[in-house]
């Protein structure tokens, strides 16, 4: 495919209301490039090619910690950009108007996007939410929530398995690591009433961490702190991936993704989360952390590394379960659940892909949410793939852009077809013949411990 010479016509907005429509036909002479402003404050961005095959794919980022630089974007990288513009798709999508875990935010702000757009340019003839990791728990409850909105949907490395859910699971491991590293510590899990408490909790955490990593018993429990977050020993595409029982290499993988774990989403982004929750979302009371280890796919491994460290893993156990608990405020899991979680019910297709060796969402999320669309009877309107590679949302371009044309067959057929392993990485190659292909069969195991509005049990767990 040869290069084409883009002409940008570059126009700020300043506000949704002061957006001037013009008909789809009156921007065929040139490629159009439109940054603007939402009444929120919000930002946004808007490609447009000059032939615009009718598409708007509305693009929702990832999570952006508070206080980090917050631009607007409306695609994953560059290069997917490109790819996709040079298909003739335009490409929107906005800052959120906050940082951090701005779902209530985030979703009108993509609305006002997707109405600036129109005022802009006119009504598309179809419109495709997609995003890529905390992106994907956007992109989900826009397709839940505002589906008349969209013809389907993408979610890329998604936090699907909800809010709840996620603060649940992102509790397990430093109890545990707490539990077991440091029992006479006064280290904070929840609650904390300030970001600089915060930091000194992550800081203490992390400490104790790399401290225990220098013993063979402090090494073989910070894999049962990862097994208990189904924190994968190939998580990170820039290492080599470990033989299927070198013990010591899938831990020393997953030690590194605990640290990271525990310097960030554990504590910093939790005190973020509760400050607009107001109080804590998560409880681990009734856990029952032997029955978590037993259905972990790292199990093997944490009973190899305990028995080469000799201890009893038995015995470790029976610690967590005497260990005093977190109970989490009412309220806050209210709000988190009413915000934050999904009901499961799709009108429109959803098409969800993940990496399997995902440490900060890992891959078990989507049985979380193939759970929840169970529930609530929407199964055929989703599909799940997985790509073989280390890494949070380390798709190629062309693995991103053969899922985007596999949910177009879907939407424009009424009928799933061609997304097997082998459809997909032929549609990858075809899309960006440079880029990897490595879709694979698989099934995630079952996520530890699932909370959404499509079980009414969930909320009696606390």
């Amino acid at each position: 495919m040869k290069p084409r010479i883009r002409t940008r016509a570059v126009v700020a907005v300043a506000a949704l209301l002061l957006v001037t429509p013009v008909a789809p036909s009156a921007h065929a002479a040139t490629d159009v490039h439109v940054e603007g402003s939402l009444p929120s404050g919000a930002t946004y961005l808007m490609d447009v090619p000059a032939d615009w095959n009718g598409t708007v794919l509305l693009y929702s980022h990832g999570y952006t910690p508070a206080g980090a630089p917050n631009p607007a974007r409306n695609a994953p990288d560059d290069a997917t950009k490109s790819l996709l513009l040079n298909e003739g798709y335009a490409l929107i999508g906005s800052s959120y108007a906050t940082t951090g875990w701005a779902v209530t935010e985030a979703v009108p702000d993509q609305l006002a996007t997707l109405d600036a757009f129109g005022a802009r340019f006119g009504r598309a003839a179809r419109t495709i939410a997609w995003g890529t990791s905390y992106g994907g728990l956007v992109t989900t409850t826009l397709a839940e929530r505002h589906a008349s909105r969209l013809a389907g949907s993408l979610s890329m490395c998604g936090l699907v398995q909800g809010g709840v859910a996620n603060w649940n699971s992102t509790l397990d491991p430093v109890f545990a690591l707490k539990t077991l590293l440091a029992p006479g510590s006064a280290i904070r899990l929840t609650g904390f009433p300030d970001r600089v408490a915060a930091t000194e909790a992550s800081d203490a955490m992390t400490a104790v961490v790399a401290g225990a990593q220098g013993t063979a018993g402090g090494r073989a429990r910070i894999a049962l702190a990862a097994a208990l977050h189904n924190i994968p020993g190939w998580n990170d595409p820039a290492q080599p991936r470990p033989a299927p029982t070198d013990w010591d290499a899938q831990q020393s993988g997953q030690y590194q993704a605990v640290v990271g774990l525990v310097r960030f989403p554990a504590f910093v982004w939790r005190q973020e989360a509760e400050s607009r929750a107001g109080g804590t979302m998560s409880w681990n009371t009734g856990v029952d952390y032997r029955a978590m280890l037993r259905n972990s796919p790292y199990r093997k491994e944490v009973q190899e590394l305990y028995a080469k460290a000799g201890l009893s893993l038995r015995s470790d156990l029976s610690t967590l379960d005497k260990a005093p608990r977190t109970r989490a405020d009412v309220n806050a899991v209210d709000w988190m659940s009413r915000t934050s979680s999904f009901t499961g019910r799709l009108s429109r297709p959803q098409l969800n892909i993940h990496t399997t060796g995902d440490a900060l969402i890992p891959v078990q999320s989507e049985s979380a949410y193939l759970r929840t669309s169970t529930a609530a009877g929407s199964t055929g309107l989703l599909r799940q793939r997985y790509v073989d590679n280390a890494g949070h949302c380390t798709f190629s371009p062309g693995e991103q852009i053969a899922a985007l044309h596999a949910l177009e067959d879907r939407i424009r057929t009424g009928h799933w077809r061609g997304i097997d392993p082998i459809n997909l990485n032929s549609r990858a190659t075809e899309a960006d013949p440079a880029s990897p292909a490595r879709y694979l069969a698989f099934t995630p195991a079952a996520y530890p411990r699932p909370y959404d509005r499509a079980h009414p049990s969930d909320g009696h767990r606390r």
